[in-house]
């Protein structure tokens, strides 16, 4: 069965940083994009990141561009989600999840099939 696990949340304050990581049971080979998404109470689950698992290439929200980075290790089945310039309005839970979406899809969640519990991610102003 295919699992996803991140870890890395936690509080921090506003202008902070946090790294997140998401390891993957085994590799999934219906799925070609690995990303993340955030949730945060009364709101739709957004897409954040995400990363084309074979070449590596990039797609960001609006939102965080210039402030996050993803990143895949692929020989550990890992990907990262590097967060900088941590604002309050990105409080909320992040999933890493894996699918393969369109390519005008690719932070859509409802192309992403394999999820993660969440972790959580506070930012204090």
């Amino acid at each position: 069965q295919v699992q996803l696990e991140e870890s890395g949340g936690g509080s921090v304050q506003a202008g902070g940083s946090l790294r997140l990581s998401c390891a993957v049971s085994t590799y999934i080979s219906s799925t070609n994009y690995l990303g993340w998404f955030r949730q945060s109470p009364g709101k739709e689950r957004e897409g954040v990141a995400a990363i084309y698992i074979g070449a590596g290439s990039t797609v960001y929200a609006d939102s965080v561009k210039g402030r996050f980075t993803i990143s895949r290790d692929n020989a550990k089945n890992t990907v990262y989600l590097q967060m900088n310039s941590l604002k309050p309005e990105d409080t909320a839970m992040y999933y890493c999840a894996a699918g393969s979406p369109t390519p005008w899809g690719q932070l859509n969640p409802r192309y992403f099939t394999y999820w993660g519990q969440g972790t959580q991610v506070t930012v204090s102003s």
